[in-house]
């Protein structure tokens, strides 16, 4: 049997997880006008991914989101947000929204808040996601997954 979950559990996963991404990526670009935001966001893509890992297993996962991208995805968001910030500073203030406002209640409204939502979704969500990724190595003695 190959590694992971019942064939139903790998069914089901397959049809939500693209679900769980595209809610999760909705809840990190609204999350200005609507509750939620990075880090809720970046929490709800984590799970997406978590969900895979659990149903394929480690193996099959890495095939698609490897511990390496993972890891370039929580530099990369760390450094959107630090970007943000720094542009902020050079604009006068440290984190001073040097973006024009624009109408409320729309996607394009509140300057730089959705770029650091997006930048913190990508930090949260690949932290997350590579932490369990990392735990997956410690398993049970009589529980090995096979390498093919």
């Amino acid at each position: 049997m190959p590694p992971g979950m019942s064939p139903i559990v790998r069914t089901v996963a397959r049809l939500v997880t693209g679900f769980i991404t595209m809610y999760g990526i909705y809840v990190v670009l609204y999350g200005h006008v609507s509750p939620g935001g990075g880090f809720a966001g970046g929490a709800i893509l984590a799970a997406g991914f978590i969900l895979l890992l659990l149903a394929f297993g480690k193996v099959r996962t890495e095939q698609i989101v490897s511990h390496r991208m993972a890891i370039a995805w929580d530099s990369g968001g760390a450094l959107a947000f630090l970007a943000v910030a720094a542009l902020g500073y050079v604009a006068g203030s440290f984190f001073l929204n040097f973006l024009a406002l624009g109408e409320p209640y729309r996607l394009v409204s509140a300057g730089t808040l959705p770029l650091s939502n997006a930048s913190i979704g990508a930090k949260v969500g690949a932290g997350l996601f590579g932490v369990f990724l990392a735990l997956s190595v410690f398993r049970p003695a009589g529980d090995r997954e096979d390498e093919t």
